[in-house]
């Protein structure tokens, strides 16, 4: 069977730039939903004969080569330079280490598209700009272009090669979001924790046989919201057990989190709490 993604392809992920807009923080190993960045752009490469992380040596992702640019931190074309290097498949994947939503299915697609134009594809975001950190060349023509390149932009490199361009639907999770900020880590951070509750609420409907679109998960959180902020942190899950206690006997779930949220606003100037 033919192999419509054109191949075999190794990785390169640029992990050695100075995150000065978060601060100097090592913004590879920033965590998100349980797992560094540079490790879920990792995953998105799984299939990749190697991977190359152009960066300081760290403990993931296993199995990389790790090389540095020449000057540490000089930029995009100089690490480019440096991982393309240790780069022996035909096509090379070129990804920064900050994609927490990247997935390699998206990846797929870039070396479908690549392959089928010859020279490389690169992502392009909701409103059409590529996103030349995200994509996948012919090693070969990559190489060339940077044999005779003296700038030290990446588009001035790479869109003289004239690559496909793929998009991809935006949704919840864009696969182009990166944390270049800290504001924009955090909006990763949320993002990620609401589908990951989602995926907990759903196996727990299943496991349990309940319909999910019973569910008011909003409810259930702003009603442990107010019941921490008013009484006690520990409360909060044991009155959501309560309220669905009543639900299960007929109460209406709105209804009885109303009364729930109203008695928790007035708990703190009950007569008891006040001798």
């Amino acid at each position: 069977m033919t192999d419509v993604t054109g191949g075999g392809f190794d990785a390169v992920i640029l992990a050695g730039g100075r995150a000065r807009r978060m601060g100097g923080v090592d913004k590879p190993a920033e965590v998100v939903a349980g797992r560094s960045l540079i490790g879920w752009t990792a995953d998105a490469v799984t299939g990749a004969g190697r991977l190359v992380v152009v960066g300081p040596p760290r403990p993931e992702p296993a199995g990389a080569v790790f090389v540095r640019e020449d000057p540490p931190g000089g930029g995009p074309v100089p690490a480019l330079r440096a991982g393309l290097a240790e780069v022996a498949a035909p096509w090379t994947v070129l990804l920064a280490a900050d994609l927490p939503f990247l997935r390699a299915g998206q990846v797929t697609e870039l070396r479908r598209a690549a392959a089928g134009h010859g020279t490389g594809a690169v992502l392009v975001d909701g409103d059409g700009r590529p996103q030349w950190l995200i994509g996948c060349w012919s090693t070969g023509r990559l190489r060339a272009a940077l044999d005779g390149y003296a700038g030290g932009s990446l588009r001035g490199l790479m869109e003289p090669l004239g690559p496909a361009e793929v998009g991809a639907a935006a949704g919840e999770r864009p696969p182009w979001y990166d944390c270049d900020t800290p504001e924009s880590l955090g909006r990763a951070r949320r993002i990620a924790e609401g589908r990951m509750l989602e995926e907990w609420i759903e196996a727990v409907c299943r496991e349990l046989g309940l319909d999910r679109e019973q569910i008011d998960r909003d409810l259930v959180l702003d009603l442990a919201r107010d019941v921490a902020h008013g009484v006690a942190r520990p409360a909060a899950p044991l009155t959501a057990y309560l309220l669905g206690l009543a639900v299960g006997r007929g109460d209406a779930a709105r209804d009885a989190a109303a009364r729930i949220t109203d008695l928790a606003e007035s708990w703190a100037d009950r007569p008891a709490a006040r001798s």
